[in-house]
């Protein structure tokens, strides 16, 4: 399938440090591949001209694995996520791109496919992949205004008690509209106990300048699920194992 995209932005520079492991976090295997393989068979199906990967941490042991047509960048420092898609920003066609983690192995095509049509069909300049949980805590709140725009996502460290009783939540996927965005992020100061920048920042960015920011809701959490630890790591195994079984027919049914 083609569609009206012309870049993905795959982030795949982190260490993964709660992985507990020398290893560079993309690498860590799901059924017996790394992460970052099962992120860009799924990015394969969206159809774009132009898939951007950024390499950090142990960049040499991941290289070797990146499909032939995929370009690489290197981010030398690990300065958040909205650094990562600025070093990638030459690569980055104008129009619509698609934003990313390299360890989320469970996406499909069709989650970011409806992710980049609703996009499309809005009109937006970002909108973001968003999930609701029944436990929210540690992850960006979505806070909406009365037409369903995004207004703001709050860190949970930040939320006010009526933030932190939304259950709508960050799943770190984006689509944004490029120069805008790019424009965006490269004013941004990282002005933060991390000193970093960070993707959300771009979307304050933009609804700072009147511009509009969109929200499209997946229905399969596990589908965005990212892997911080060797117990998800696990858990996407067993999720992963269930829904190839289900495909084979085996009487295992995906959810």
């Amino acid at each position: 399938m083609t569609t009206d995209i012309g870049s993905v932005v795959v982030l795949a520079a982190g260490q993964g440090k709660r992985m507990r492991s020398n290893l560079p976090k993309v690498l860590h295997q799901v059924c017996g591949r790394p992460m970052v393989l099962h992120v860009l068979d799924a990015v394969r199906e969206v159809g774009a001209k132009r898939t951007v990967v950024v390499l950090g941490y142990g960049h040499e042991q991941v290289l070797p694995i990146i499909p032939p047509g995929c370009v690489v960048v290197l981010q030398k420092q690990q300065l958040g996520t909205g650094h990562a898609v600025l070093t990638a920003a030459a690569h980055i066609s104008p129009g619509a791109f698609l934003v990313l983690p390299g360890d989320t192995p469970l996406v499909t095509g069709e989650v970011l496919r409806k992710l980049v049509r609703d996009h499309l069909e809005s009109g937006a300049s970002a909108t973001v992949l968003t999930m609701e949980l029944d436990d929210p805590a540690g992850y960006g709140r979505i806070v909406r205004d009365a037409d369903g725009s995004v207004v703001s996502i709050v860190e949970h460290r930040d939320a006010d008690p009526d933030q932190l009783a939304i259950r709508e939540v960050n799943s770190g996927m984006y689509v944004f509209t490029a120069p805008p965005a790019l424009e965006v992020l490269a004013q941004v100061e990282a002005e933060n106990d991390q000193s970093e920048i960070y993707l959300t920042d771009a979307v304050a960015g933009l609804r700072e300048r009147g511009m509009e920011v969109g929200a499209s809701k997946v229905d399969d959490v596990s589908s965005v699920l990212g892997v911080n630890s060797k117990e998800e790591l696990a858990m996407a195994g067993v999720i992963m194992q269930a829904r190839d079984d289900g495909r084979r027919g085996t009487g295992v049914r995906e959810q």
